[in-house]
């Protein structure tokens, strides 16, 4: 298993969003740059605009499980900042949904 770390600065992910590149699934977004370490990073955002703290945070969960699940198919050195898209309902988002999206997101990531 790889160990992945977490983008918690307000710079790095201001890096991430402003040249990255840009993924998209039916309900997660994803901004992708390489940042030549040996190990991947990475950042969730979710706006208190779509759910209250509880919803937000089991989002946030099932994000980082999705991510677990599927980083094996993603090579090392690579920053990515997930976003939950504004424009869903975010009661009908569960597991499958999520992991589905993220595999097909780090799929075309790791076709670079």
């Amino acid at each position: 298993m790889k160990k992945t770390k977490m983008l918690k600065k307000n710079y790095e992910f201001k890096v991430v969003l402003t040249k990255g590149r840009y993924y998209s699934g039916k309900y997660i977004e994803a901004f992708y740059i390489k940042n030549n370490t040996s190990e991947n990073k990475i950042g969730i955002a979710i706006s208190s605009k779509i759910a209250k703290a509880v919803k937000r945070n089991y989002l946030k969960r099932l994000i980082r499980e999705s991510y677990r699940n599927n980083e094996e198919s993603l090579g090392v050195g690579n920053s990515i900042v997930f976003l939950v898209k504004k424009k869903i309902n975010v009661e009908e988002i569960n597991f499958y949904k999520s992991n589905k999206d993220i595999a097909e997101i780090l799929m075309k990531i790791g076709q670079e």
